[in-house]
Formats: structure tokens, C-alpha cells, sequence
């Protein structure tokens, strides 16, 4: 149960006519630690159905420019359809499905951890056990060193492996994200390790934000921190969304009033205004797609000019491009957790990224039941975190229910220690300060 009290309240109209609460100052939020438990097992679930579907998918398509070329782009005609080679494939499609299909495991079987959850995982479990609700750049360096594998295949990619490298020489964060010893600052390692810490400050980004700063600087800075710091708040106000509203109205909020994280000047804040207009204007969700990919990717506006760089697969692993992406199914997917995966599995890049971002998102928001109930079957409870990392207990078995109760210990300590809140023991509810927002 979410329950708000405020000293006033007025309403204020957004672009689709909706009317959503603004609570002023000195006004609080009761939020019962019970369903926020569902919530959270319901992130775990939700992200790894989304993850492991855009799996299939992923950099199956990344538009014709440069040395590697796929192609024409999925549409939704292609759902159910065999599924073709990602650009390092070696002409052979993904062996998760023969199909573009949802993916699952059954109550027999086991969810593999992937770069989308593990790193999540990974600092979800030092704040556990540090007793923190801010992790020092010497418990962040001692966590990636421990927990992730030196020499053998160790599922990190471009800025994540180049911040694993400078750490073992001996480079603390934030020094590991910095551009003048990471070269790849620019791209989409941040967004897909740091959503989470959204969840630890429920209802408070801006708390959301400074327990994530460094996370986020580990690997990120300038545009792809602005962009991580975007998913970071979307978490948090998931918290505080209107219940009476629908999802597509809870949504199109919350995303509103992330951008106000977004600088006007960023190529960032441009892609999420292009984008929106577009879906705004009603034209399909393929035709907004193939419109950011030659706005941005073909002629390179709003400052976004990774393509003029010759970057291997003209950055299919790029922060911007795969942002825009995520803001297509995002917008189109309109608060429907099939939807929005399918949507996100289809368009393109690294769709495992942006349908774990937001299949988490709306995980967390109707809960297992409700994604239980979304897909009218149940799902594994059980996650292998050492598919992809190392050095965690009971040989990297664990649960969603174990994951959902360790993640609500950490946000009981950031609503204590950085909120200022207090928790109703009998009850069992947070009682969290919120910050005036205007």
C-alpha cells in the first residue's frame, strides 16, 4: 500500500491530458515494506524474462553503416518468425530460441545471471554486506576484483572491461569512468549496471542519484551519465506513480519527469523530445525507430556523432543510440510488460539492454503476481549469479525471494540514514520525508 499525505496538493496537466498529484513541502509517503518485497522479487523476475527474450535478439540489427552490416530492421511482423544472426554470429541465429519468442524458465529450472543483472547483483550484495547505503570507491574496486573473473570469459564489455582493467592496475572509481583513461565513457555500460539503486530510494530520486553517483562515474560520464541517471530516477518514481492512473499515464509521468535529469543541451534530452513528438504524432512504433536511426545514426544531429568515429559496429554498443531504442519500446509499449518487450526485442541494437531495463521496471511495478498473471503461467524463483561472476555463497545459487528480502534490508538503511525516514514496526511501513517537488 502507497499512501500519500501533503500540507496541499494541485494538479497540473501534461501533453496527453492527464492530471497527476504534485505533493508540496513538508508532505511524506507511507509505502508498506510487505508488497515493496513483491515489488522487488517482481523486479528480479521481470528482468530476467526481459533479458534473456532480448537475448535472442540482440545486435541481430544495427542499420548498414560501416564494415559490419545486418540489414534491414525487425518489425512486428518478424515476432514468431526465425530469428537471424547477430553481427558476431557467424551466420548462426541465437541457440536460446529458434524463434523472436519470449523466453522462459520453468519451476524446475534455473535463471541465468547476464551482464544486464549480474553487476546489479553484484553491488546490491556488497551493500548487504558492507551494512552501506554508499559504497566507497575502495569497497567498488575490492567487489568488481573479487567478484568478477580475471582471465577466462567474463561476460564485461567495452567500458565495464576497460574500468576492470584500470582497476587491477591499480585506478580507483571514479578515475575508472574518467575520459582520460576510459575511452569508452560513451557507452552503455552505466544504464544496465545501475538502475537498482532507483529502487533502494523509493520516491526520492535525488537520493536515488547520490547513492548511484559513483556506480554510475565507475564507467560512465558526460552524455551516458546523463542517460544512466535517467533510468536511476525512472526506478525511484516508480514508487510514487498514481495507482489510479493507468500504466500507460503512470508511465508517460514518470518518464516526464526524468527528463527534467536530461540537460537541454544533451543529445540525450533531443532524443527523448524526438522521440516522444514522434510517438506522440501517432505513426507506428517501426517508423519512429527507422527515423532515429538516419536522424541520428545516418546523419548525425542533435550532436550525436558517434558514426563519424568508425567505432566498431558504428557503436551498436553506444549510450545514445541504444537510449533512443529503449525510448521506443518504452513510449509504444505503453506500461504493458509483454508489449513493451516485444517492442524492445524488435528494435534493434542491443535489445537485451533496453528490454531488461524496463522489463525490471514494470516487474517491480505489478509485482510476481501480476507478471505471473501477465503471462498466465509461473516462472523459476532461482538465479545462478555465478553464470557470469564468482565468489558469491552456496556455489552462486540464489532466490528471488532471498534477492527481493536482501534488497529490502538495504532500503530500509538508505531510508534511515539518507532519507531521514523512520520505519512503522507494527505497521510495517516506511514513513519517507519527500523532497518538495515542483
Amino acid at each position: 500500500m502507497i499512501v500519500l499525505y501533503a500540507c496541499n496538493t494541485e494538479t497540473k496537466k501534461n501533453d496527453i491530458n492527464e492530471t497527476t498529484p504534485i505533493q508540496e513541502e513538508k508532505a511524506y509517503i507511507k509505502i508498506s515494506r510487505d508488497k515493496y518485497n513483491d515489488q522487488l522479487y517482481g523486479f528480479w523476475l521481470g528482468q530476467c524474462i526481459a533479458n534473456w527474450t532480448g537475448l535472442v535478439t540482440e545486435m541481430d540489427k544495427i542499420g548498414n553503416i560501416g564494415e559490419i552490416k545486418t540489414g534491414n530492421f525487425y518489425t512486428r511482423e518478424d515476432w514468431g518468425k526465425p530469428d537471424q544472426p547477430s553481427i558476431w554470429g557467424e551466420g548462426i541465429p541465437s541457440d536460446l530460441s529458434p524463434i523472436i519468442d519470449f523466453v522462459f524458465r520453468d519451476t524446475n529450472e534455473i535463471w541465468g545471471s547476464d551482464d544486464d543483472t549480474d553487476i546489479e547483483y553484484m553491488y546490491q550484495h556488497l551493500l548487504y554486506t558492507y551494512d552501506k547505503s554508499i559504497l566507497s570507491p575502495i569497497q567498488i574496486r575490492d567487489g568488481w576484483l573479487k567478484h568478477i573473473k580475471h582471465e577466462e570469459e567474463n561476460f564485461l564489455w567495452v567500458s565495464n572491461q576497460k574500468a576492470f582493467d584500470l582497476m587491477k592496475e591499480g585506478v580507483l572509481p571514479p578515475e575508472t569512468g574518467s575520459p582520460h583513461k576510459n575511452e569508452h565513457f560513451e557507452m552503455i555500460d552505466a544504464q544496465l549496471t545501475t538502475e537498482i539503486f532507483g529502487l533502494f530510494a523509493p520516491a526520492r530520486p535525488d537520493i536515488a542519484l547520490k547513492i548511484a553517483h559513483l556506480p554510475i562515474q565507475t564507467t560512465a560520464r558526460e552524455e551516458s551519465e546523463y542517460i544512466s541517471k535517467f533510468y536511476v530516477s525512472m526506478y525511484a518514481l516508480a514508487s510514487i506513480t498514481d495507482s489510479h492512473k493507468t500504466m500507460r499515464q503512470q508511465i508517460y509521468w514518470m518518464a516526464n519527469q526524468a527528463r527534467n535529469i536530461l540537460a537541454d543541451s544533451s543529445y540525450a534530452a533531443h532524443m527523448f523530445d524526438y522521440t516522444l513528438k514522434l510517438y506522440e504524432s501517432g505513426i507506428s512504433w517501426e517508423q519512429t525507430r527507422d527515423s532515429i536511426y538516419y536522424r541520428y545514426q545516418v546523419n548525425q544531429k542533435d550532436g550525436y556523432d558517434i558514426t563519424s568515429k568508425n567505432l566498431y559496429c558504428n557503436g551498436c554498443f553506444a549510450a545514445g543510440i541504444n537510449f533512443a531504442a529503449s525510448l521506443v519500446s518504452l513510449f509504444y509499449g505503453e506500461g504493458s510488460l509483454k508489449k513493451t518487450i516485444k517492442i524492445g526485442t524488435l528494435t534493434g541494437w542491443d535489445s537485451d539492454n533496453p528490454t531488461a531495463t524496463w522489463g525490471g521496471l514494470i516487474g517491480f511495478m505489478i509485482g510476481k503476481e501480476g507478471i505471473e498473471k501477465v503471462f498466465d503461467r509461473k516462472f523459476s524463483n532461482q538465479y545462478n549469479i555465478h553464470r557470469t561472476r564468482q565468489n558469491f555463497p552456496n556455489e552462486g545459487i540464489d532466490s528471488f525471494e532471498n534477492m527481493a528480502e536482501k534488497g529490502l534490508i538495504v532500503t530500509d538503511r538508505v531510508v534511515k540514514e539518507e532519507m531521514g525516514g523512520t520505519i512503522d514496526l507494527e505497521k510495517n511501513t516506511w514513513i519517507i520525508p519527500l523532497k518538495d517537488r515542483k
